[in-house]
């Protein structure tokens, strides 16, 4: 195992946020690319939701460590699958236990066939963000995402989105690249366009479970197609230096080309910090590392603080940073960061790894948007740098040590200081 970082309080950690499994594998779709649920579609007559107590013991907890802000997201399976009534002690119990000021934010993920305007009054009276899976056009998504009986769930799909859109409930569109639609950029983003889908994130197609930790992760589709997909997407994303589809993947590279550090975990300099959750309580470090390799306790018998600091949770945070040497001096490496771990093949005492399996793809995508990318970045960290300093240094540039107006979290001398303001 990686060496483990000297933290002897939660205190000198930093937040994080709470993933959960509100119904553990329990879902109405049997999408055959599923990396987690294995029930075929057909959960049991009863629903394995979160039990009551655990919720309230956890939240509670968390809320009392929460320092201003407490960040929560529902998955599955199929969350909705816990019901109405499930949701709604869940922020019952998030402002009983919130301390004065604290910003709750709630994102569910959601195959949406499930969605009705009961659900959209409930989301939009909370503030949920929706993440809804759709794989393109019907005959792209309904070829992977059926029931148990083999029918496809894009008309339901879209009637769910339509009560979203009635009660103006904020949602993105997660799309699996798969063999099916890996080969199809044009026409998913003519879909995209056509359905005015604002924000969209890909994820390549699995074909490992995240239990299976013991398996080599592998893809459903090769770098060479993913990396081609990515340059036909980024055309239509860059849009003659105008974006106006939200692509999570270039608004990422964006945020380092202005200055900042990428948002998705796949790409910054250290694996995310937040804490998964089964729906039993049992805590892991990521959510493809569901395994009692992995396990760091349950939140209904260990307090946050010990699974917070538990060694193989420091041990996860360790591989990230644990980079092939390909990675160490490559050019890209403020844009990946060496990928996810899980993407690498490991040494058995993760000592050492082989690169990310989608290296090439983002090899291909970075060299490809280079120059439009840089110049984008450029345009856009001046506009921020002016109209920053005018709300918040009433026109006048900041002190050398200030932390700089383009929003970058470095000090103005040591990022935009050879900028002026007319």
């Amino acid at each position: 195992m990686t060496d483990t970082c000297a933290i002897t309080d939660y205190e000198d950690y930093g937040s994080f946020g709470v993933l959960w499994k509100t119904v553990s594998e329990d879902c109405n779709l049997a999408c055959d690319y599923c990396y987690y649920s294995t029930c075929g579609g057909k959960p049991g007559p009863r629903i394995n939701r979160i039990d009551s107590a655990i919720l309230n013991t956890f939240i509670q907890e968390y809320m009392e460590m929460s320092k201003g802000s407490a960040s929560f997201a529902w998955q599955g399976g199929e969350p909705l699958l816990a019901g109405l009534d499930f949701f709604e002690e869940v922020v019952t119990l998030q402002a009983a236990y919130a301390p004065a000021h604290t910003a709750i934010s709630n994102a569910l993920q959601t195959n949406g066939t499930l969605i009705t305007d009961k659900w959209a009054a409930l989301f939009r009276k909370y503030q949920f963000l929706i993440g809804i899976s759709v794989d393109g056009p019907s005959d792209i998504h309904d070829e992977r995402r059926v029931d148990s009986r083999g029918q496809g769930s894009f008309d339901r799909v879209m009637k769910g989105i339509d009560c979203l859109r009635r009660h103006q409930v904020d949602f993105n569109i997660l799309t699996v690249l798969h063999r099916g639609n890996i080969k199809k950029a044009k026409e998913l983003i003519e879909f995209y366009e056509r359905e005015e889908f604002a924000y969209v994130q890909f994820i390549p197609c699995m074909d490992f479970r995240s239990q299976e930790i013991g398996m080599a992760g592998s893809y459903d589709i090769t770098p060479e197609e993913y990396g081609q997909f990515l340059c036909e997407a980024f055309d239509y994303w860059y849009n003659d230096g105008q974006p106006r589809t939200s692509i999570r993947f270039f608004d990422n590279m964006l945020s380092v080309c202005t200055g900042r550090e990428a948002e998705l975990c796949v790409h910054r300099s250290g694996c995310s910090t937040m804490l998964v959750l089964e729906q039993n309580g049992d805590a892991y470090p990521c959510d493809f590392y569901i395994h009692d390799d992995w396990k760091l306790g349950n939140v209904a018998k260990d307090s946050l603080n010990e699974l917070l600091l538990h060694p193989a949770r420091m041990s996860f945070l360790g591989m990230k940073k644990t980079l092939p040497a390909a990675c160490q001096n490559c050019e890209y490496k403020p844009l990946c960061n060496g990928g996810c771990p899980r993407n690498r093949k490991w040494a058995d005492d993760l000592s050492v790894s082989d690169p990310d399996y989608f290296c090439s793809s983002y090899k291909r995508i970075y060299a490809y948007a280079d120059e439009r990318m840089k110049t984008l970045g450029a345009s856009l960290r001046r506009q921020l740098f002016t109209e920053n300093v005018q709300r918040n240094f009433k026109g006048r540039l900041p002190g050398r040590n200030d932390p700089c107006p383009c929003g970058s979290s470095r000090k103005f001398k040591n990022c935009c200081a050879d900028i002026t303001v007319s």
